[in-house]
């Protein structure tokens, strides 16, 4: 017997709250700025998305949440999976992203910030000018460690005595990681895969045999491959189910400074107990890259744009699944939706979150 898969209901946190939330305001929370969240705090639309203590029940005893996305029936596969995987082994390259956008290492970290701004990237490849030979790689997070969140922004307090006008316009190898993994264009889809969860790493440059870029192979590729198929998996096998959280009225360089300091892309937010969104690295270089917070970078003032809440910049809408989903039926709404993660509720209970790094360990 077959079910349809129903498409994942957007939940607005307007929708959920009585009294409009106005982003404009520093918002006051009771809770702490990071809250870690287990498999025993509740997640429920009935109590308008408030989080709570709750008691987790046996797979058995569960019955289904109207609001998840439904993944019984159609257990076809387990044998497509794995021959969807083995019909890439040895062709890295034909599930890689070509035509990479590098940098030189003479480049300014403000260029970097820019191309991740309007790109929307999370790394940025460096390559030396004249021979094109790989050299480094910028991430997101070496940028929000740079600009307050960890070590790196010594570089601004001691080279710079505090002057973050001029640290901005440093060459980006100052900040970029050098001790980086890669993949050779002979590479196949488990050494890529193996690599990425080794090393965790979200993207790995592919090389010739002369150290050139010659693409770049991410988790987004990886899921690509699995997105719709019916993997025999479901979500609860793999999800993460201990999160740190943290508060609306976290300033953005606190949050900053948890993600560096965790090695996390992705932090989800609460406003009172009530789930707000997620807010990731990416979203905050995004922020500092355009309008008012870019006037504030381009001037030395940043610290002004940090200290504003983190729920004056997090999304609004919630997009979530359940933990009987089809690995395949997540990896399909990630892409479609172009979102790293997804929280996993269980008949109002928050059991823990799903992420582009937690799928790829399935395809180990």
């Amino acid at each position: 017997m077959r079910n349809e898969l129903q498409t994942p209901r957007k939940v607005s946190a307007r929708k959920q709250e009585k009294k409009k939330w106005n982003t404009k305001k520093a918002i006051n929370c009771n809770s702490n700025s990071v809250i870690l969240l287990n498999r025993n705090t509740t997640f429920s639309s009935v109590d308008k998305m408030k989080v709570q203590p709750g008691v987790s029940k046996s797979k058995k005893a569960q019955q289904k949440d109207p609001h998840t996305i439904s993944s019984m029936g159609t257990m076809r596969i387990g044998p497509e999976f794995k021959s969807r995987i083995s019909e890439h082994e040895g062709k890295i390259l034909a599930l890689a992203t070509r035509n990479v956008l590098t940098l030189p290492p003479t480049a300014t970290i403000m260029d970097a910030i820019k191309i991740m701004t309007e790109k929307r990237f999370r790394r940025i490849p460096i390559t030396n000018a004249g021979t094109r030979r790989l050299e480094g790689v910028v991430t997101s997070v070496d940028i929000i460690d740079f600009l307050g969140g960890g070590r790196k922004n010594l570089l601004v307090e001691n080279r710079f005595k505090g002057n973050l006008l001029a640290a901005i316009n440093e060459e980006v190898r100052q900040i970029m990681e050098t001790d980086i993994p890669y993949l050779s264009d002979q590479a196949d889809f488990k050494d890529a895969v193996s690599t990425m969860i080794e090393r965790r790493t979200g993207g790995l440059p592919i090389v010739n045999s002369d150290m050139q870029v010659v693409a770049i192979f991410t988790e987004r590729n990886a899921l690509e491959l699995m997105g719709g198929l019916v993997t025999n998996r479901t979500v609860d096998e793999y999800m993460t189910e201990n999160v740190k959280m943290i508060s609306t009225d976290t300033p953005i360089g606190q949050a900053a400074k948890v993600m560096v300091d965790n090695r996390l892309r992705r932090l989800p937010v609460v406003k009172d107990g009530i789930f707000a969104g997620i807010i990731t690295s990416s979203d905050i270089i995004h922020f500092l890259g355009n309008g008012e917070a870019f006037s504030k970078l381009t001037t030395g003032n940043i610290h002004e744009a940090l200290d504003q809440p983190v729920g004056s910049i997090v999304s609004r809408e919630l997009i979530w699944t359940g933990p009987g989903t089809d690995l395949g039926k997540a990896m399909e709404i990630m892409l479609e939706k172009k979102i790293g993660s997804l929280p996993v509720l269980d008949n109002g209970l928050l059991r823990g979150i799903i992420t582009e790094r937690d799928l790829l360990r399935s395809l180990k």
